[in-house]
């Protein structure tokens, strides 16, 4: 996937030149171009902000600059254009395994209070984080491009490294544990010593289940829970209240 972000902070990109998304990169399986915006203003300052039009707190992004960058990228890339901002739709895994599929894809960070209304014409797309403020669009655009080139195939090691996390199936991860089997008193359960394939895919299905009744029940309300999840629920709630 090729992978073009327009910003103002490019430097603050360079997380993804170390770990996994590191080695994609390195594998040419990832391609990341960064392109910041102040090379594309008209402004002999570099100037790429201005007061807005009736008034008020903040500089706005003005929309030569963000427009002249968009149609540079667009000569490289034609991929869908990604604004990273408040009107968007709120991102989850389910669109970051839907962006996963593109060839190439192409993000506008914003800062200030926002951008010029006139840019909007050149986007196809805006992503929310959700109902909080950054202090700019770099912040929202990191975990997004990670959560998308990480479904990638061959990103992670194995495919089962995300099919069985968090939100794949719209469950939350069931626990993990590791070395030492007792740690201060605690052990690890026994089923997962048990060496018992089928058992400890149940254990971990169930616990899955547990979990995100307890902890994310609007996730669990939208489940559409099969026979057998059913069954191992009802088994649990023979002995304890979820």
């Amino acid at each position: 996937m090729r992978v073009d972000i327009l910003t103002l902070f490019p430097e603050m990109f360079s997380i993804f030149n170390h770990s996994i998304l590191g080695r994609a990169i390195e594998k040419g399986i990832i391609n990341i171009d960064l392109h910041n915006i102040r090379d594309y203003t008209l402004d002999k300052h570099r100037k790429v902000d201005d007061y807005p039009y009736g008034g008020g707190a903040g500089m706005v992004m003005s929309a030569q600059p963000i427009i002249d960058t968009i149609n540079h990228v667009r000569s490289l890339n034609k991929g869908k254009v990604i604004f990273l901002g408040p009107r968007g739709k709120k991102f989850n895994h389910e669109l970051a395994s839907e962006l996963s599929k593109e060839d190439e894809l192409v993000f506008l960070c914003g800062h200030y209070e926002g951008i010029d209304e006139r840019a909007y014409k050149y986007i196809d797309m805006e992503i929310s984080l959700g109902d909080f403020i950054l202090t700019g669009g770099e912040m929202a655009c990191i975990p997004v491009i990670d959560s998308i080139c990480r479904l990638i195939p061959g990103v992670l090691g194995k495919n089962e490294s995300f099919m069985d996390e968090s939100f794949y199936d719209g469950l939350l991860e069931y626990p993990h544990y590791t070395r030492p089997e007792n740690f201060r008193g605690e052990k690890v359960p026994n089923v997962l010593l048990s060496g018992h394939h089928d058992n400890i895919k149940k254990w971990r299905r169930t616990q899955s289940l547990i979990i995100t009744k307890e902890k994310r029940p609007d996730l669990f309300k939208k489940l559409a829970l099969s026979d057998e999840d059913k069954k191992l629920l009802l088994n649990i709630e023979k002995n304890l209240d979820i």
